[in-house]
């Protein structure tokens, strides 16, 4: 493992070898461990078996390795016995997001092709391929020899398989949101994924076959009740799932509105897929009143939430309008925003309302804006004039009760990401405000520093949701017992990762 500004990349970079020792100072020195390293595990190994060498190629830190650097180790590394040189990007100290979902798909790729033609082994791109598709494109185009990917297999462990079947479109994605993988292992916690909560707990969590199939009525088809009616539809049930709107996925369409969220779109895909290829009778555009469920055996309330009334004077006015408005285009916000809220959905919000462009999707883009040069050109890839991102679209601020930073509960290992992104748009952050009344000059607060206006043309409510529980309520009066999952048993921020937990797991036990 030489990447990731881990021991051996340590002693590489400038940065981080101080020493005047012969490991230390020139490129010979500095190189000198990686490659006793390399020899003697070769030695051990013997002839036979197969060492792959992680190699940077894109340090993204001061002083970190120059591309002439990075070939002479290259070349060093495989003489001393290396057979694959599989490339890492980024120390986990580096500013500069390389895994996260905002990272175009591939975004690093073009490095491993510049490194191919330089040495006699085969190398391996990696960082953000998450598809076959991604994957083959970078073979096709003689970018790499082979692709390596860690998350993917987590979100779908038959990947490979069900790709081999030419069964692409249902490969459950990695949507890159580390929340559940990365997440959990930095705090502690047994690591997972969000979008298949049977990883890393596949002999707890088990979907085996029905004894007694039953009918089961599946009401809502966000996150919460779209695994559920997987789930119960793998184990045999009959189920039918319903929902109010014309198409399933309820407030992940929110997600996939935000640029930098664009993996949302794959993991509805998904679902529209997995549906289809399953015995679920899918009713779209029908709200089901009480009486239509009293025929099933169970039925499983995932309704989701509502929009919470802040309860601010003047809020029903005409210039505010709330997140849901705001993200299913059914409302536009003008040229200065105020943003009452700063959980997930606000700093989604934010970045919808200050970015014109999504760079996610434009490669170039995406480096031009956080910074990201060539390391034949700078040290280290990072870009000596820094990150250029395009200018915000609108002029945005970002308010909370809470007294405490903006984004302080946000991801561990991204939330960084959307604050960095956010202040590069030069995005006002305020905590620790008592909203007082709207009126037609914008948002009255009182913040620490005394009363204050936010002149603004639109305030965009995002101040948290409540569950939407009337159909639950009203089986209940009727002697129903339901099964309350997703937001509408628990609404404190959408949380699709406990949402399609709760799902599966209420599937696996009934």
């Amino acid at each position: 493992m030489g990447s990731e500004g881990y021991f051996l990349n340590q002693f590489l970079a400038p940065r981080t070898n101080c020493r005047e020792d012969r490991w230390g100072g020139s490129l010979e020195n500095r190189m000198r461990l990686p490659v006793e390293v390399v020899a003697r595990v070769r030695a051990a190994l013997g002839p036979e078996k197969l060492l792959i060498y992680r190699i940077s190629l894109l340090d993204l830190v001061t002083e970190g390795q120059e591309w002439s650097e990075i070939v002479a180790l290259a070349h060093a590394v495989t003489e001393a016995g290396a057979d694959v040189l599989n490339t890492g990007i980024g120390w986990h100290e580096a500013r500069v997001p390389t895994i996260v979902t905002s990272v175009p798909r591939a975004a690093f790729a073009h490095l491993t092709a510049k490194l191919r033609p330089e040495v006699s082994v085969p190398v391996i791109a990696s960082n953000r391929i998450n598809t076959p598709q991604v994957a083959e494109t970078i073979l096709a185009q003689g970018q790499a020899d082979m692709v390596s990917m860690a998350r993917p297999f987590l979100a779908d462990p038959n990947f490979v398989a069900t790709a081999a079947r030419g069964e692409a479109a249902r490969i459950a994605p990695c949507i890159a949101c580390n929340q559940a993988c990365l997440d959990h292992t930095f705090s502690g916690k047994l690591s997972s994924c969000l979008v298949n909560p049977r990883a890393c707990h596949e002999t707890e969590l088990v979907l085996a076959p029905a004894s007694a199939p039953r009918r089961i009525a599946v009401v809502g088809a966000g996150p919460a009740g779209l695994s559920s009616a997987l789930a119960l539809a793998e184990r045999g049930h009959a189920v039918t799932l319903f929902d109010k709107a014309d198409r399933i996925g309820g407030q992940l369409h929110y997600a996939a509105a935000i640029p930098g969220k664009e993996e949302f779109r794959g993991l509805i895909d998904w679902f529209e897929a997995e549906i289809g290829a399953r015995t679920v009778d899918l009713r779209l555009g029908h709200a089901p009143e009480p009486d239509e469920l009293t025929g099933f055996d169970e039925v499983i309330v995932a309704t989701g939430v509502r929009p919470r009334d802040p309860g601010i004077p003047g809020q029903e006015g005409p210039n505010v309008i709330s997140y849901a408005d705001l993200l299913s285009g059914r409302a536009q916000a003008g040229p200065r925003v105020a943003v009452v809220g700063a959980g997930g959905i606000g700093f989604d919000v934010a970045e919808y309302l200050v970015t014109g462009h999504s760079t996610t999707i434009d490669p170039p883009a995406w480096r031009t804006e956080w910074g990201v040069s060539d390391p034949s050109v700078a040290r280290g890839g990072l870009a000596p004039e820094g990150p250029r991102p395009d200018p915000a679209i609108r002029r945005v601020t970002l308010l909370q009760r809470k007294a405490e930073k903006l984004g302080k509960r946000l991801g561990k290992t991204t939330g960084w990401v959307h604050r960095a992104g956010l202040q590069m748009r030069a995005v006002e952050m305020l905590g620790g405000v008592s909203y007082e009344r709207i009126d037609a000059q914008g948002l009255h607060v009182t913040t620490p520093d005394g009363p204050r206006l936010i002149e603004a043309d639109t305030i965009v409510l995002c101040a948290g949701q409540e569950s939407e529980r009337g159909l639950a309520d009203a089986l209940l009066s009727r002697g129903v017992a339901a099964h309350v999952i997703g937001g509408a048993e628990v609404a404190a921020e959408l949380d699709a990762k406990r949402a399609i937990d709760r799902g599966t797991r209420l599937a696996a036990t009934l």
